[in-house]
């Protein structure tokens, strides 16, 4: 006989529960290396509009006071792990070929007061860059926004090109506890626990910003209630959540004819 249909409710903070351990039973981490991680993050990144000539930077945390970062010259669309250096915390170059992006300066900035934060990312993609220029902070508006309630900043004044140490404090101080920010006549960053955190972020900001352009154009936004976007956006942001993402939009690179090979 076919199963009798439930007829009760159960409260959410058991499905909730539920699905919480039906995550961590879920075994096995990514065994792709940190190189491997920042050059398919350049890649999706690509993918989705990220690029702007030579405009934007990757870096990960690599050991004691070292970093991982695309040499100046490369593009996200060509990135490969092996063009990967590692670099101090002045920026020196202590593995690899070329020279670092030197606006990646205030990415240093941003990790010496964030220790929590392990990856940077740092893009100018048109929906984020044409929110960028109206003065328009993010406005969570939908489901798919959640991950940003409480965690999106902004900066309403361009503190000029980001090369030295004076942007660093300024960007620094205006990220604060937040893993995003919106800079004003520029772009976003995102400040991940992981580099597939940093990349997971970056990825939802620009569709984000494309929504609410789309939306703006044709009505009134009316935002998420703030208690339901915030139950959404620790769903969103789940460790495990995040990592299935990520290995989705790795694999899909990986299907396409411009995957960086891991042993380039």
């Amino acid at each position: 006989m076919p199963a009798k249909p439930q007829t009760t409710t159960v409260p959410k903070a058991s499905h909730v529960t539920r699905v919480d351990a039906e995550l961590e039973s879920l075994h096995g981490r990514s065994t792709r290396s940190e190189r491997d991680k920042l050059a398919l993050t350049a890649h999706i990144l690509a993918d989705e509009g990220h690029f702007g000539g030579l405009a934007g930077q990757l870096t990960a945390r690599f050991g004691q006071n070292h970093f991982l970062t695309l040499p100046l010259g490369i593009g996200f669309d060509e990135a490969k792990a092996s063009d990967i250096l590692v670099v101090d915390d002045d920026l020196n170059v202590v593995e690899g070929h070329g020279i670092p992006n030197p606006a990646t300066r205030f990415h240093l900035w941003i990790y010496r007061h964030k220790p929590n934060v392990h990856s940077i990312v740092h893009t100018h993609p048109p929906a984020t860059s044409a929110l960028s220029v109206i003065g328009q902070p993010l406005i969570i508006a939908h489901m798919d926004m959640c991950m940003f309630q409480d965690q999106c900043a902004y900066l309403p004044d361009w503190p000029g090109l980001p090369i030295g140490d004076e942007e660093g404090v300024v960007i620094s101080s205006a990220l604060g506890d937040c893993k995003t920010i919106l800079l004003a006549n520029h772009g976003l960053i995102t400040a991940g626990s992981s580099i597939e955190e940093a990349a997971y972020l970056a990825f939802f900001f620009e569709r984000a910003a494309a929504l609410q352009l789309a939306a703006s154009a044709s009505g009134t936004i009316r935002p998420v209630d703030p208690k339901k976007a915030r139950e959404a956006g620790d769903f969103l942001l789940k460790p495990k959540i995040v990592e299935m993402t990520f290995e989705y939009l790795a694999r899909k690179i990986e299907r396409g004819a411009s995957a960086p090979s891991a042993s380039q």
